[in-house]
């Protein structure tokens, strides 16, 4: 199978002439050094993401030869797009995301379930709760919501916490590498062109299973593993000012669930009516578009979260301004990426890749997997991992079909989350939250982040034969 195909190349020739003539051995070369420098940059100085991707975009732009003031130009110009692009996005999905932590309607989501299961089903439980409440919170914050849950679950029911545990981190990190509105996803959406609903779709229709697998039924084998007591002591952040109230289950689901819907909804018009004119595909093409289903989600909480539990004007425009502070960090982190990615397509890399690719009988999905593995691995960013491997295989996405492109954005997304290790923020958090050693963390988040990652991409194989 080859990476790809006449359109690649066709689109390849009409691009803007690269800003180097350097050689496809003297592109490859400055490839590796800017990525080696962003590694090193990383993992051994501690720099921030965002400096070390601007400085390695530099790097890159001159070992290959480029005139710096192009190199410039075309880092800010990527900056500046991808911003424009999906920080928008992000920004909304962290305002709906703290609507939901602050209202209670987080709270109601997992007591609801909890109160309805026991026993065996207790994992799947956990896994489902994490997979609805990830999908519009960062993993961070999904982790601080749900942490006291888990261990007041193992706790008052006598379950392993690994049982409990493992099915609730699998749901909060398949929807972060897997689905959007993630900023990963969304932004190698955007480097790949890929159409937002249909990946979307895909994702949940990969992440679903990939959750079942490295979740409830993975967690049987952690438990064995790793066997260990809650933790008393451990006192996560939650609401500094209680809700007098809290919103209805129903109320809660339908408002966390509406952009997914009205995405879907626009993703299968296209594929049922495919008339640009028609009215019915028309208004399906607005309200589906990701920053309209975004934004009437976040005006909808306000009302179903928001007003629901008691806040006045005051309370919901300071749970935004809450909502939006963190998310800085990770704005610059993928602003800096779609610079990064610029500047690989400025310099000629696409057609570097589309060159030295022509005979290998290599899925353009799989290479795309290795390549966010091996970022992964380097940096321990799976942010970084995406948006860099995204921006490498972009032009082998060219004459891919719309299916076919959303599945080497869940290749890419399930790569960088392969085997989180000690240079990953979330590694960390998770020990320290768990209360376990190195080791045991490694043998049971670091693994369970190893199996999701292989497993999605062999559902995205699947996918791509029948597809």
């Amino acid at each position: 199978m080859r990476a790809y195909g006449p359109g690649a190349r066709a689109l390849a020739a009409d691009a803007a002439d690269p800003i180097t003539s350097a050689s496809h051995a003297h592109l490859g070369l400055a490839v590796l050094a800017g990525i080696a420098v962003i590694v090193l940059l990383i993992t051994r100085l501690r720099l921030h993401a965002f400096l070390a991707l601007t400085v390695g975009s530099l790097v890159l732009g001159a070992a290959a030869g480029a005139p710096l003031d192009k190199v410039i130009a075309s880092f800010t110009a990527g900056l500046g797009s991808t911003v424009a692009g999906v920080g928008v996005l992000i920004a909304l999905g962290a305002v709906l995301g703290r609507l939901l932590a602050d209202s209670g309607g987080a709270d109601q989501i997992v007591e609801t379930i909890l109160a309805r299961a026991g026993g065996r089903s207790m994992p799947w439980a956990m896994a489902l709760i994490a997979g609805v409440i990830g999908l519009p919170l960062f993993f961070e914050v999904g982790i601080v919501l749900l942490v006291p849950v888990v261990l007041l679950v193992a706790r008052r029911g006598g379950y392993s916490l690994m049982r409990i545990g493992i099915p609730a981190l699998a749901g909060l990190s398949v929807m972060h590498g897997l689905v959007p509105p993630h900023p990963g996803p969304l932004a190698a959406i955007d480097a790949v062109g890929a159409n937002l609903g249909v990946t979307l779709a895909l994702g949940v229709l990969v992440g679903v299973p990939t959750l079942v697998i490295a979740g409830p039924l993975f967690s049987r084998l952690a438990a064995r593993w790793v066997d260990i007591a809650p933790p008393a002591a451990l006192t996560p952040e939650r609401p500094a000012a209680p809700p007098e109230r809290r919103p209805g289950f129903a109320a809660t689901v339908a408002t966390v669930l509406l952009p997914v819907v009205l995405m879907l909804g626009k993703a299968l018009a296209d594929i049922v009516v495919d008339d640009p004119d028609n009215h019915v595909q028309r208004v399906a093409d607005v309200v589906g578009a990701p920053l309209v289903a975004l934004l009437a989600a976040v005006l909808v909480g306000m009302v179903t979260l928001g007003r629901a539990a008691g806040f006045g004007r005051e309370r919901l425009s300071a749970t935004v301004e809450t909502g939006l502070a963190p998310i800085a960090g990770i704005l610059l982190i993928v602003g800096a990426g779609g610079g990064f990615k610029q500047t690989l397509i400025d310099i000629g890399v696409g057609d570097m890749i589309l060159d030295v690719s022509e005979d290998w009988h290599v899925s353009a999905l799989l290479l795309g997997w290795l390549i966010a593995v091996g970022i992964r691995l380097a940096t321990g960013s799976a942010t970084v991992a995406t948006i860099s491997a995204a921006g490498l295989v972009a032009p082998l996405a060219a004459d891919m079909s719309t299916a076919h492109a959303a599945l080497l954005v869940l290749a890419v997304g399930g790569g960088s989350l392969f085997f989180s290790h000690v240079n990953d923020a979330g590694f960390w958090l998770v020990k320290e939250y768990f209360g376990m050693s190195v080791g045991q963390t490694v043998k049971t988040w670091s693994v369970m982040e190893t199996v999701i990652s292989v497993v999605s991409l062999g559902f995205v194989l699947l996918l791509s034969l029948v597809l």
